[in-house]
């Protein structure tokens, strides 16, 4: 299990040292800009987050932004971040960075299968790695707070795989703004 970890932590630094940049602008690079105006002087927006476009704490609230989307799903057994929604968590990342103020606690979750100590365990994992994810891209650990509900919040009823599918996820819940 040891060796394990190991790679794990091996593969995450790999992923984060691919993600470095030596300046220059590309598609998916993360920009802020302070763009002061009267109504929110000093309000920060993101831009360029992937195919994203403007992100701000407005889009938190707009169905059609990405922003909207809190919830990451997981394979079975897994605490790995799938790769499709590694952008999504940079998303979140670039917000909660040019916002300090905001607060995200990430609720960790795991299907009905397993022993109720495995799945808190397992929702702690979760949590633990989109909060990694987040600090290795500017957020503030003081501004995330993590909790396990295991497999005691599910998110669908039921005892087949389509249910199980939704239940092993990780929320996240905003707060401060």
């Amino acid at each position: 299990m040891n060796m394990v970890k190991v790679m794990a932590v091996a593969l995450a630094i790999g992923w984060l040292a691919g993600c470095s940049s030596t300046g220059g602008s590309k598609d998916g690079d993360v920009a802020v800009e302070d763009r002061g105006t009267a109504a929110g002087e000093g309000a920060v927006t993101t831009t360029g987050v992937g195919a994203y476009g403007d992100l701000s704490l407005e889009s938190l609230n707009d169905p059609n932004s990405p922003l909207s989307q809190r919830v990451i799903y997981f394979a079975f057994d897994s605490s790995e971040v799938a790769e499709q929604d590694r952008e999504l968590v940079a998303a979140h990342a670039a917000v909660l960075a040019a916002n300090p103020q905001v607060t995200v606690t990430i609720e960790g979750h795991g299907d009905e299968r397993g022993s109720r100590e495995y799945n808190v365990g397992l929702g702690d994992r979760r949590a633990q790695a989109v909060r990694r994810m987040l600090e290795f891209q500017g957020v503030s650990p003081a501004q995330i707070s993590t909790v396990s509900y295991g497999e005691e919040k599910p998110a669908v009823e039921g005892h087949d795989e389509s249910a199980w599918s939704l239940n092993r996820r990780v929320e996240l819940v905003y707060g401060g703004y």
